[in-house]
C-alpha cells in the first residue's frame, strides 16, 4: 500500500470508481457534501465482507501487485474486498468472509479522502484490478496464506 501515491494515480482510481456508479454526477454531489455514495454490486465488482482485523492480516499475505481495492469502515471494524463480478462459489468455504449478492449496495467514500469513518486501505488505481478470490480465500484461511496454490501466486 503506497502511503502517498502520485496525484494522477489517485485521480485515475477515483475516475474508475465513478465509472462503476449508476449515477456518477449524484455521487460527486454526495462526496462534495462529505457523504457516502451508493455503489450496487454485481456490474463491475462483487463485495466480500470480513472484519477489519482479518483484512489487515490478509493484506500481508497477498502481494501488493495482486490486491484490488479494499474499503474499510473504521467505526464498525468491517472491510470489503472488491472481487470479480463473475465470482460464483469460490469463497463459499471461507467462513470468515461474506460475499454480498448482486445488487447489494456498498456505501463508498471518494478515493481521495475518508468520509464518516470509511477509507480505502487499498485504493482503486484506475486499472480495474480486483483481488483474485483464490488469493483472498487462501489469505483468510487458517494459517493466513501458506496454502496458496503455486499457480495463483504467479
Amino acid at each position: 500500500m503506497a502511503l502517498h501515491p502520485a496525484p494522477y494515480v489517485r485521480q485515475a482510481g477515483q475516475d474508475w470508481l465513478l465509472s462503476c456508479a449508476d449515477t456518477p454526477a449524484e455521487i460527486r454531489v454526495l462526496w462534495d457534501a462529505d457523504e457516502l455514495g451508493d455503489f450496487p454490486t454485481g456490474g463491475h465488482w462483487t463485495a466480500g465482507e470480513t472484519t477489519l482485523a482479518r483484512t489487515m492480516d490478509a493484506i500481508k499475505s497477498i502481494p501488493a501487485a495482486q490486491r484490488g481495492p479494499v474499503l474499510a469502515d473504521c467505526h464498525q471494524g468491517i472491510a470489503w474486498w472488491l472481487l470479480p463480478p463473475t465470482l460464483s462459489d469460490e469463497l463459499d468455504d471461507v467462513p470468515t468472509l461474506t460475499v454480498r449478492p448482486r445488487g447489494w449496495v456498498l456505501r463508498c467514500p471518494p478515493v481521495l479522502y475518508p468520509v464518516r469513518g470509511r477509507v480505502w486501505i487499498e485504493r482503486p488505481d484506475g486499472s480495474g484490478r480486483l483481488t483474485d478470490p483464490v488469493l483472498l480465500g487462501a489469505a483468510l484461511s487458517p494459517g493466513g496464506g501458506p496454502r496458496l496454490p503455486t499457480e495463483a501466486s504467479r
